[in-house]
């Protein structure tokens, strides 16, 4: 992976990727990198709910993770707890959802694996509602 980082004013940069994709940082509509990190997180597991469900995505209305994070008081203030509510809006079975919701963060959600190693403490609870 390649990519970079560029200033643009004030305290506004803007990531590009390798493929062209941007993402600004610290504007008046856009996250800081902590933040953005937060929100990879939970676009990283229901990436893999999507996966899981594949077949299932017909019965899914709708899909929200709603992330809490604690961080360090001081410098590097890196996360130190981690909490994951997902609400799934649908005729889903529990068991299922459950198994891949707990597969992303045992193995295949590289973001939560990343801050887990780093000593993050996940914790995570499932709603679904009709």
């Amino acid at each position: 992976m390649k990519g970079s980082v560029e200033w643009v004013e004030g305290k506004v940069m803007r990531g590009i990727t390798e493929s062209g994709k941007v993402t600004e940082f610290y504007s008046d509509t856009a996250a800081n990198p902590m933040e953005i990190v937060q929100q990879a997180h939970a676009a990283c597991s229901m990436i893999d709910l999507f996966n899981g469900l594949k077949h299932r995505m017909d019965d899914v209305k709708s899909m929200r993770i709603d992330i809490n994070t604690d961080r360090k008081p001081k410098s590097p203030r890196v996360f130190t707890d981690i909490n994951m509510k997902y609400i799934i809006e649908g005729d889903i079975p529990e068991k299922l959802v459950r198994r891949i919701i707990q597969a992303s963060h045992d193995k295949y959600c590289s973001v939560g694996k990343m801050l887990t190693k780093s000593g993050a403490v996940l914790t995570w609870s499932l709603e679904i509602q009709p």
